[in-house]
C-alpha cells in the first residue's frame, strides 16, 4: 500500500465530501432522545437519517448493501454490509444522535451553526461522533482504490448512544445473523490525549444517571416565616449527597461504587502521563486561580478514569437569580451523574445508591430518586501482537509519534455489551475528542487535520488485518 497516496486520497475525500456533510450535519438538532422525547414528531432524526442514507448511497463501494432497521416505537439504526476478499470479520462503530445545546458557546459560535476557524468545525456532534460513518467509508473506499485485500465490513451507526444506547441490544438481537461474530472491533466514539499522535482507548467508566428530589412543603412560603423552622428542601439534598461522597474530597464513600485498578493500568497511566505531562492539568479551561483535586498527575488521570465520581448535571425547584423572590422553596430536584470504575456492576451499584438516598431521610422528608440509565465500564482484552504492531506503525506513518493508549472517563454502553457478547474480539477504541475539543459542552470542535491523520491510520491497521 502506498500510505503517501493513501493520506493523499483520504484529505481529498474529507475536503470534498465530508467536511461539506458535517456542515449539513451540525446543522440539525439531533438530540437523543433522553434530551428530546418527542425525537419523532420533530423529525430531526429523519433529517439526519435521510442525509446520511443519501451519502452513503453516493459512495458506497461496489458490491457493498446499505441496511437500514428501525422498529416501531425504537430509534433506527444504520448497517453498511461490505464484503471481504478474504477471511476476518470487522465491526466499525458510531452514532448519529447529539447531546443538547449547552449555554457558553464563545461569540460567533453556536451548536447548530458551523463554523470552520483554521483546523477547528465547530459546532454540536461532527466530533462526538458525527464523523464516524463517513471516516469509516473514507478509509474503506481509500484502500479500495488501491486494490487492498480487506476482510469482510460491517458499520453500525445507531441513533441513542447519548441515552446510553437503550435500542441496541434490540438491534443487536434481530441482527445478529448479519453482523457475526466480530474478530475486530473499531469504535470511533473516544478521546485523544494530544494531536500528536494514534491514541486507543484501554478502559471506560460507567455511568448510573437519575433524580434525587426532596419534597418538604406543597408550596412555597415566605422565607422570613418558615426559615429555621421548616428545613431546607436543598439542605436535605445536600445532607443525603454527603452520604455518597465526601464533599472536602470528592472520594466516593460505597463500596459497592468501587474497584481495584488493575497494575498494568496504573502502568499505563504513568507511561501517559510522562509523555504528556502538564497537558493532563492544562486542557482544561481551568477559571482564574481554580487547581485541581490533587497535585499528583498520575492519581489526577486515575481518578478521572478508575475511580468514581459524582456530578450534579442539572436542577429543577430552583428559580433563576433574577426571578428568586424570598420563598422557601417547596422542592429541590437535582440531576445526578454518577461514574463508576470499570468491572463495577451498575445494578448493584445503582441498588446500593437508590438505598443509601432513600433510607431513613432526614426530617421525614419525601425523598424519591428515579434512575433513568446504568450502563457498565469497559476494560480492554489484551492487545494482540498485531494489532498493537500495526496501530503504532500507523502512528509513526501518519502522525510521526509512536501511538499511545489511555483509560477515559466517558461512558460507550456498547462497547461492554460488545466486550461481554465477543470475548475473543480485539478493539480500537479511538476518536478525536482531544483537549479542548469539549463534547457534551460548549464550543465542541473537530481538530480537522487530526480526523483526516486518524482515518489514514484506520485504514492503515484495516490493512494489516492480518490473513
Amino acid at each position: 500500500m502506498n500510505k503517501d497516496r493513501l493520506q493523499t486520497t483520504i484529505n481529498t475525500f474529507w475536503k470534498n465530501h465530508i467536511i461539506p456533510t458535517l456542515f449539513d450535519y451540525i446543522k440539525i438538532p439531533n438530540k437523543s432522545p433522553s434530551f428530546d422525547p418527542n425525537w419523532k414528531e420533530n423529525g430531526h432524526m429523519d433529517r439526519v437519517l435521510n442525509l446520511a442514507t443519501e451519502w452513503t448511497n453516493t459512495h458506497l463501494p461496489e458490491g457493498a448493501k446499505l441496511i437500514i432497521k428501525e422498529s416501531d416505537g425504537r430509534t433506527p439504526i444504520i448497517l453498511i454490509d461490505i464484503p471481504g476478499n478474504r477471511n476476518g470479520n470487522v465491526l466499525m462503530y458510531g452514532h448519529l444522535d447529539k447531546q443538547p445545546e449547552m449555554e457558553g458557546w464563545d461569540d460567533g459560535l453556536d451548536p447548530w451553526n458551523p463554523v470552520l476557524k483554521g483546523d477547528k468545525l465547530y459546532g454540536r456532534g461532527a466530533a462526538d461522533d458525527g464523523y464516524a460513518l463517513f471516516a469509516s467509508l473514507c478509509a474503506v473506499k481509500a484502500l479500495k482504490e488501491q486494490d487492498a485485500s480487506l476482510p469482510r465490513i460491517i458499520i453500525l451507526i445507531e441513533f441513542c448512544e447519548e441515552s446510553g444506547s437503550p435500542d441496541l441490544p434490540h438491534y443487536m438481537g434481530i441482527c445478529a445473523e448479519l453482523i457475526g461474530v466480530p474478530d475486530l472491533v473499531i469504535c470511533l466514539d473516544s478521546g485523544a490525549g494530544d494531536y500528536k499522535r494514534f491514541w486507543t482507548t484501554t478502559s471506560l467508566r460507567g455511568m448510573i444517571g437519575g433524580t434525587l428530589r426532596v419534597d418538604v412543603l406543597t408550596e412555597g412560603v415566605h422565607s422570613g416565616g418558615a426559615s429555621g423552622h421548616v428545613p431546607s428542601s436543598f439542605r436535605i439534598a445536600r445532607l443525603l449527597l454527603s452520604r455518597l461522597e465526601d464533599e472536602n474530597t470528592g472520594e466516593i464513600l460505597l463500596d459497592e461504587l468501587k474497584t481495584d485498578i488493575p497494575n498494568y493500568r496504573i502502568q499505563e497511566t504513568k507511561k501517559l502521563v510522562s509523555i504528556l505531562g502538564d497537558e493532563v492539568v492544562d486542557e482544561f479551561p481551568w477559571d482564574l486561580k481554580m487547581e485541581p483535586s490533587t497535585d499528583d498527575k498520575v492519581e489526577g488521570v486515575l481518578r478521572r478514569s478508575w475511580r468514581p465520581a459524582l456530578s450534579v448535571v442539572g436542577a429543577d425547584g430552583l428559580p433563576p437569580s433574577a426571578n428568586a423572590g424570598n420563598v422557601l422553596r417547596p422542592y429541590t430536584q437535582l440531576q445526578l451523574s454518577m461514574r463508576i470504575p470499570p468491572l463495577v456492576d451498575p445494578i448493584k451499584a445503582q441498588n446500593a445508591l437508590e438505598k443509601t438516598l432513600i433510607e431513613n431521610p432526614p426530617y421525614n422528608a419525601s425523598v424519591s430518586v428515579h434512575f433513568e440509565e446504568a450502563a457498565s465500564g469497559w476494560n480492554a482484552p489484551e492487545t494482540t501482537d498485531w494489532l498493537g504492531k500495526a496501530m503504532n506503525d500507523a502512528s509513526e506513518t501518519f502522525y510521526g509519534e509512536s501511538s499511545c493508549s489511555l483509560g477515559e472517563g466517558g461512558t460507550i454502553p456498547f462497547m461492554a455489551m460488545l466486550g461481554e457478547q465477543f470475548p475473543k474480539a480485539q478493539f480500537v477504541i479511538t476518536g478525536v475528542l482531544g483537549p479542548g475539543s469539549n463534547a457534551h459542552g460548549p464550543n465542541e470542535f473537530l481538530h480537522v487535520p487530526y480526523a483526516q491523520k486518524l482515518t489514514a491510520c484506520v485504514a492503515s491497521i484495516l490493512n494489516d488485518f492480518p490473513v
